[in-house]
């Protein structure tokens, strides 16, 4: 018994990297495993992005002038990748409904009950929202397929490149869920998660280059929109696809989107993730 008692008292303590990496996938796949059983989350999360892309194709498509042409089809390829970056941030309100919601029935706090790394609970959340965001994507590109949409229509691409521009969509999606996460855990309901998420997105969103070009823009608002980290995903994107709607703004993010779109990323998840942290432990404490 001495000697069992000696061995587990010099055992090495288990690398925190580690462990913060294993308890954070066992809640995303915790996750993962309620959203397949609750289908409608994924099939709503579904509808939204599909019914922008009709309307905004057909309603806009043909009045709207990209390039000095108001062509149907300029704007459909100048439009998707607006709406791939819209679909990834709004996936954000979804985020701190989810996280409100396991705050409101007790869940949280069992979780923080547990021998598990203090900020796995925040990290598997957003990587399961992740997933359901890439989900998201891939039926949306399908659809966009469907309506005209094609990559290369101003220039030439490649596979290497269009599979690029998806990935900085899920890093943008997946900085935007810390955001969700914080705003999740500074909240009493889910339905304040939910509202609280949605407010602050429209004028990220349509203050950008998603829908219309920003040169006809007033130019304080053009400044914004210009230095917008959503302006930037949506830029390196069409850039990557070769579709209309590449700036000629001396802005810094519209000359260089795809490092600025890198940059803005990063730095929200790191400024968010402490952020959403340090909340989770003072809100559950």
């Amino acid at each position: 018994m001495s000697a069992l008692t000696d061995t587990a008292r010099v055992a090495p303590a288990a690398n925190p990297v580690s462990q913060s990496i294993r308890d954070s996938l066992v809640v995303a796949k915790r996750n993962l495993i309620r959203m397949s059983r609750i289908p409608e989350m994924v099939i709503y999360g579904l509808i939204q992005p599909i019914m922008f892309v009709v309307l905004f194709t057909y309603v806009f498509g043909g009045s709207m002038q990209i390039g000095g042409s108001t062509s149907a089809t300029d704007y459909k390829n100048f439009l998707m990748a607006g709406i791939f970056a819209q679909t990834v941030t709004f996936a954000t309100a979804s985020s701190g409904a989810g996280i409100a919601d396991d705050m409101h029935k007790g869940l949280i706090d069992r979780f923080r009950s547990l021998p598990m790394a203090r900020g796995a609970v925040l990290t598997g959340r957003t990587l399961a929202d992740l997933v359901q965001t890439a989900l998201t994507l891939v039926v949306l590109a399908v659809v966009a397929l469907l309506v005209g949409w094609r990559v290369g229509s101003n220039g030439e691409t490649n596979a290497v490149k269009v599979l690029g521009a998806f990935l900085l969509l899920l890093l943008l999606g997946y900085a935007f869920t810390w955001i969700g996460a914080l705003i999740g855990l500074s909240v009493r309901t889910p339905e304040a998660a939910t509202s609280g998420g949605l407010i602050w997105l429209f004028p990220v969103t349509f203050i950008s280059n998603a829908f219309v070009d920003t040169s006809h823009m007033t130019p304080w608002l053009r400044h914004i929109a210009e230095w917008n980290p959503f302006s930037a995903t949506v830029q390196a994107c069409r850039v990557l696809f070769a579709n209309p709607g590449q700036s000629t703004s001396g802005a810094w993010p519209m000359q260089h989107p795809v490092w600025a779109s890198l940059i803005y990323s990063v730095l929200i998840i790191v400024i968010f993730r402490t952020l959403a942290v340090r909340k989770y432990r003072s809100a559950t404490a």
